[in-house]
C-alpha cells in the first residue's frame, strides 16, 4: 500500500484562497500535498463544475454560476463522448477548469512519501445536478449507469497523471451526498449505492479512497471496496469509534485513515487549542483500544488532516491557514509521543 499512515499530514482540497501561489504553498506545507480546489477565485474551480467537464447533457452557466443537466442535450452528446472513452487525455481536469491542477502538474513532489487528487463522486454529483424537471440525475437509470463509468475513467485520467509526478500518489473520491441516501430519497437506497458504489470503483484504479464531512452509515462505507477514508473526526469521532469492529476489519484489510480533527471554522477553531485537540483525539484512540484495536497497528495505518472545509470565515484564509499549521503541530507532537519519528 503506497498510502502513508504513521500519523502524516495532508488535507482536503477545497479552500476559500483566491491566490493560486499561496494556496499551493499551503497546499505543500503538509506532508502530502494536493493541488487545490478555489470556488472564490472562479466557478470553474467548484468541484461539482470540475467533475461536469465534458459530461453530455451539462448546461454550464458562468455568469449566473448555475449548473443545471437536460436530457435532450445528453442523447445528442452521448454517442461523442463514447466516441473517446477510451482517451485518457479526454477525461482528465483541462486548464480552463483549474488553473491550480496544472500549476501542480509543473511541480517537482518526487521526494514526497505521497501525492493526492481528488474529484466530485458520482452519487454526491448525481444528487447535486438536477434535470430539466429539477429532479436529481441520480434517479435516471440511464443517465446513472453512463455517470458511474464516465466518473471512473475521470478519476484514473488523474490518477495516472499524479502517479507520474510521484509513484504514491491516490485519490479522494469527494462523496458528501453519501450521507442523504439513508434519509428516505424515493427511488435509491442503500441497497443501489452499494451496487453502484461497487460497480464504481471495480473500475477506479487503486489506491482510491472517499472523503466526506458528514456523518453516513459508517456500516456501509467501511464496507466498501477502497483504500483509504478521510471524515471529519472533529464533529463525528463519538458516532465514528462506535464502529470498532468494522473499524478493525477496514485496517486489517489494508485501509487507511485520516483522522479530520482540527477544525477549520473560526469560531470552533478559537475555542480550542493543541491539548484539546490532542485529547479528543487520544479519546477516540483510547475507546478503539478498549474494543480491541492495538493503538500501534492503528496509528501505522492513520493520517491527520484538517476536519473539514471552510469557504466563509469572516478572515478570510487567515484561520483556515491556521488550522494547516495546528494540523502539522498535532501531528509533530503525536509522533514524538508515540515514537513514530
Amino acid at each position: 500500500m503506497s498510502i502513508p499512515g504513521n500519523l502524516l499530514t495532508t488535507a482536503m482540497a477545497v479552500m476559500p484562497h483566491r491566490d493560486v501561489t499561496r494556496a499551493l504553498e499551503t497546499a505543500l506545507s503538509l506532508d502530502v500535498p494536493f493541488w487545490p480546489q478555489l470556488p472564490l477565485l472562479s466557478y470553474y474551480e467548484d468541484m461539482y463544475v470540475q467533475a461536469s467537464e465534458r459530461f453530455p447533457g451539462i448546461l454550464l452557466d458562468m455568469e449566473n454560476r448555475t449548473l443545471r443537466f437536460s436530457i435532450d442535450k445528453f442523447a445528442n452528446e452521448l454517442e461523442e463522448s463514447l466516441a473517446h472513452f477510451e482517451e485518457p487525455e479526454y477525461f482528465d481536469v483541462s486548464e480552463t477548469y483549474s488553473a491550480v491542477y496544472h500549476r501542480f502538474l509543473q511541480m517537482d513532489l518526487s521526494d514526497r512519501p505521497a501525492i493526492r487528487g481528488q474529484l466530485e463522486g458520482p452519487i454526491s454529483f448525481g444528487l447535486n445536478i438536477l434535470d430539466q424537471d429539477k429532479r436529481p440525475i441520480l434517479f435516471n437509470d440511464t443517465v446513472r449507469s453512463f455517470m458511474l463509468d464516465f466518473m471512473a475513467r475521470r478519476v484514473n485520467a488523474q490518477s495516472q497523471r499524479l502517479k507520474a509526478l510521484n509513484p504514491n500518489a491516490f485519490m479522494f473520491v469527494d462523496e458528501p451526498g453519501l450521507q442523504f441516501i439513508f434519509s428516505g430519497l424515493s427511488g435509491y437506497d442503500s441497497i443501489l449505492a452499494r451496487q453502484d458504489m461497487e460497480y464504481f470503483f471495480a473500475q477506479v484504479e487503486r489506491p482510491r479512497g472517499v472523503h466526506l464531512c458528514g456523518n453516513p452509515d459508517w456500516d456501509f462505507l467501511l464496507g466498501l471496496d477502497m483504500d483509504v477514508l478521510s471524515l471529519d473526526v472533529y464533529s463525528n469521532g463519538e458516532i465514528f469509534v462506535s464502529y470498532a469492529d468494522r473499524i478493525r476489519r477496514f485496517l486489517e484489510r489494508g485501509g487507511r485513515l485520516v483522522w479530520g480533527m482540527v477544525p477549520t471554522n473560526f469560531e470552533p477553531f478559537e475555542k480550542e487549542n493543541m491539548q484539546s485537540l490532542e485529547t479528543m483525539l487520544l479519546n477516540c484512540w483510547q475507546a478503539l483500544g478498549k474494543k480491541g484495536i492495538d493503538l500501534g497497528f492503528l496509528l501505522s495505518r492513520s493520517m491527520i488532516s484538517p476536519a473539514t472545509c471552510c469557504l466563509v470565515n469572516p478572515d478570510g484564509a487567515a484561520t483556515v491557514e491556521k488550522a494547516f499549521t495546528a494540523v502539522k503541530l498535532l501531528s509533530e507532537n503525536l509522533r514524538e509521543r508515540f515514537k513514530l519519528l
